[in-house]
């Protein structure tokens, strides 16, 4: 199972039991599935923040460009 995934069922998991704790406090049905939508979009932007692939071809964590600067070589008569 993926990292992502894994993120994922143990987001799920979190809010199966706040909904259940809400639910046994009288919260109103549509509360509770106002709070399920709203942190199942915190749980896939989080997941994907936290399991994106590094670009590993740079090393290079910040995320900046290197820049090389080319000139042609000089001739000796110059």
């Amino acid at each position: 199972m993926s990292s992502f995934a894994t993120y994922l069922v143990g987001f799920i998991i979190l809010i199966v039991g706040l909904s259940v704790a809400a639910y046994l406090l009288n919260v109103p049905t549509t509360w509770i599935a106002v709070g399920v939508i709203v942190l199942l979009g915190i749980g896939v932007l989080s997941a994907t923040t936290r399991t994106k692939m590094r670009d590993s071809g740079s090393g290079n964590s910040a995320g900046s460009t290197t820049v090389v600067e080319r000139r042609p070589p000089t001739s000796p008569n110059a």
